[in-house]
Parts: C-alpha cells; sequence; structure tokens
C-alpha cells in the first residue's frame, strides 16, 4: 500500500488558522519559529561556554534557562508532529529532493547557504517568515504586510536564477 495522499490544503491553512487563534487565546502571542531554535542554540552554546552566554547581551537576555519559552516547546512540537506525521501516512524516507540537473553536493550548498540567510535575517529582524508571516499577518501589522509582498517578490525574482536546478 502506498502513501497516503496530502491534506487538502484549504483545510489545511483553516487548521493553522486555528491554531493560531488557540495560541492568541491562551497564550496571549502569536507563533514563530526563530526564537525557539535561537534558545536552543542558546542553551547548547552555554555547555561549552557558559560565562559566553551569560554575557552576551543577545542570549544572556534570557537567563539561565533559555529553554524555558513557549516557542521552544512549538518547536518541538513542530518537528515530533511532522515526523508522526510522515510516519502515520507513510512517507518517512530518507532522500535529498533536487531536480536532475542538480548534484546533491549543490543541492546541499543551496540547502544550507538559504538556510543560514533565512536565520541570519530571522534574528535580525527579530521574527521569522512564520511570526511575521503568520502573527504579524494575522493582526494586519503593515511592516508584516509589507515582509509578505516582499518576500513573495524575492522569491519569484530569485526562482528564475534557480529554477535550472528542478527542470
Amino acid at each position: 500500500m502506498g502513501p497516503r495522499p496530502h491534506l487538502n490544503p484549504y483545510l489545511a491553512g483553516v487548521l493553522l488558522g486555528l491554531v493560531l487563534l488557540a495560541s492568541f487565546l491562551t497564550l496571549g502571542v502569536g507563533l514563530g519559529a526563530s526564537a525557539g531554535i535561537a534558545r536552543a542554540a542558546a542553551s547548547i552554546q552555554s555547555c561549552f561556554m557558559p560565562q559566553h552566554v551569560a554575557d552576551s547581551p543577545y542570549f544572556g537576555a534570557w537567563g539561565q534557562d533559555p529553554l524555558r519559552y513557549y516557542l521552544v516547546f512549538m518547536f518541538a512540537g513542530t518537528l515530533l508532529g511532522g515526523l508522526v506525521s510522515a510516519i502515520a501516512s507513510r512517507r518517512i524516507q530518507l532522500q535529498i529532493e533536487r531536480g536532475p540537473t542538480a548534484s546533491r553536493t549543490r543541492r546541499i550548498a543551496l540547502a544550507v547557504t538559504g538556510g543560514v540567510l533565512a536565520g541570519f535575517a530571522s534574528r535580525l529582524a527579530s521574527g521569522c517568515t512564520s511570526g511575521q508571516g503568520l502573527t504579524g499577518g494575522a493582526m494586519l501589522a503593515s511592516g508584516s504586510l509589507l515582509f509578505l509582498a516582499a518576500m513573495f517578490a524575492g522569491g519569484y525574482a530569485v526562482a528564475w536564477f534557480v529554477r535550472r536546478q528542478w527542470l
């Protein structure tokens, strides 16, 4: 028996909106991912250089236990939920998705480069795409709406340069 079909994207969008609403109602704040990742990095770094982390104006502000934050649990739940979903729908397999003209090394290099740039930008902007797009967009924040427009415009502009990797 093969993999199960994907969830209807419109239903998935409504469900994601309900999760965002539940976050506002229960926690009083929205969703995001980069803060959870940054706090996990601070926790790992404090295992090796605790004084450096404590003295850091960025990481030090989170105190002795940076993992005690709701977005850390949301990030862990996202990873665990994705894994459970992939297993339940029989869609889990180790692979590197790439186009026929892209080598594995090139695909990994592009993915790591893009991830590092997006991670750096999200910390620089004090928010990631999910925080800006979901939470800020739901609140109709003008900066978030401008961010969404710029993100889509940038995606279309860059797509021309990388599309041949997938053809």
